[in-house]
Order: C-alpha cells, then structure tokens, then sequence
C-alpha cells in the first residue's frame, strides 16, 4: 500500500496555524483598502500584473460580458486564477459551493447561472473579505446567496448537499490540500463535481520555491505538483479528474512538460461517484 501523497510542498517552515494566519492578514489588509485603491489590487493576486502577458494567469480571467452589471468594488476584489463558474457548466436549481470566496465575485456570477431556485454558499475565513461581499450582496439584492465564515480544511456545510464545489485561486493557499479535497468529497451529493482554477507547478522538483510569507499568500511558494494535486483528490474518492492548463481553453490538451519547472494556471475537474 502507497503513502498517501504529500499535500503540501516539502521543507515549507511554517505551522499551518501560522499559514492560515498570513493569507488571512494578506487578503484581510486587501479587502480593507478603500474603493478607489482597487485598481491596484490586481498586483497582490496570485496572477499579479497580466496586462504584460507574462503572467501564468494570461489570458483574462472572465469574458467581459459575464461581469456586466456587477459593482467595481466585486470586480476589483477578483483574486483569482481563472473563471470556474463557467468551468462547472452550472444549471438551473443547483447548489453550488464556493471554496474562499473572497469578495464574492464568483458567487454572485453562480448565482445568475442556478437562479432563484438555486442556492450559493461562500465560505471564507477572512472576516473583511465577508464584510465586502456581504455589503455587496445587500447593495446588489441579492437573494440567493449566503456567506459562511470557516476554513476549507473543515468547511461549516452539511454532508452531501451540494452539487457544484467550485474554487479560484485558493487551495494552493492551504497547508493540507487533502483535507480540503476530502471536505470537498463529504459536501458533494453523489454525483456531484468539482471544478477548480488553481495554481499548479509541473516539471522540475518544486521543492526549489522560496519560502516567505508573501510567495505563500500570492499563490506560489503553496502551489504543488499537478499530478500529485490530482492524486490528492483521488486518493479521497474524486473520479474522472482531468487537469488542463488554462491557457489551452476548455478542452484542450495539456501542454507536454519541458523537464524546466513551470508555475501555471489550470483547470481541474473531478466527480463524486454517483
């Protein structure tokens, strides 16, 4: 029997006490910025400045029209790696979760997709973050969607009611990735799926990235091997797991490795069996 696979890179000196401390410091002091600063916060994402392409985010991360109507203080606060709500191919009526939902930009764009008759929860441990998008969801009217405070590694959701777990930019910022996968499992209705954008690493031995605070709550020193990301999810019961980097579009084929360590945006997918 094999050891279950590492869900953190190695050597990282940190507790996951103190982890979980700095992103919420991090994207605490972001959210705390005032309105008109938002322009500037797309440098402390984990895409940081994709206007110059070089970015491992690159493309835009949403189609312009699916943000139409939405406030700039929800677009603004947009931190993450790709566009999982049109990952997930939502429907009508479902329950979908979001996994650090921030500022509540891909919650409030699920809750278009299932409508009235459907239901988004967003969980973030962040206590500004919450407020933002709160203040958002009241000033917008919008109905259903909930925000609920708690950490992905031990989500505040009832066994088995919800459809859609979905993610953007988020779980490479966990210290124990198993436990999000395995929480994200419980949640899911049989037959359920998961749709992440997620920073991923390929190639070279990853255990070469800096640590400090700062790489960790920008989506790099925390990001893992894409296999054994997918492993991880495996190894908790996830089927059909298929990961494609972002910049091949929905669809496409991974690009092969070049043996040199790369740090990408990709989409990842996987089902509860039914």
């Amino acid at each position: 029997m094999t050891s279950p696979t590492s869900s953190k890179p190695a050597g990282i000196p940190a507790s996951a006490d103190d982890i979980h401390s700095a992103v919420r410091q991090h994207y605490g002091s972001i959210a705390r910025r005032s309105d008109p600063d938002l322009a500037v916060v797309t440098a402390a994402s984990c895409c940081g400045d994709s206007s110059s392409g070089a970015s491992c985010c690159a493309p835009a991360l949403y189609d312009a029209e699916l943000l139409e109507n939405l406030p700039a203080d929800v677009t603004g606060l947009s931190l993450g790696c790709g566009d999982p709500v049109t990952i997930a191919g939502l429907k009508t009526g479902e329950t979908v979760l979001d996994l650090g939902s921030g500022g509540g930009i891909d919650c409030f764009l699920a809750a278009r997709q299932v409508g009235e008759s459907g239901h988004v929860i967003g969980v973030d441990m962040t206590p500004d973050m919450l407020d933002k998008a709160n203040a958002a969801k009241a000033r917008m009217g919008v109905t259903n969607v909930e925000f609920r405070r708690g950490q992905i590694e031990a989500l505040p959701v009832d066994d088995a009611t919800v459809d859609v777990v979905m993610s953007n930019c988020v779980i490479n910022l966990s210290p124990d990735k198993r436990a999000v996968f395995a929480e994200a499992f419980r949640v899911l209705k049989p037959g359920g799926r998961a749709a992440i954008s997620d920073v991923v690493t390929e190639g070279a031995d990853p255990d070469g990235l800096p640590f400090d605070v700062l790489s960790w709550s920008a989506c790099v020193a925390g990001a893992i091997d894409v296999n054994a990301y997918m492993d991880l999810m495996r190894e908790v019961g996830f089927v059909d797991v298929q990961a494609v980097d972002k910049a091949e579009g929905i669809g496409g084929e991974p690009t092969p490795p070049s043996g040199d360590l790369r740090v990408y945006s990709a989409r990842i997918t996987g089902r509860k069996p039914a």
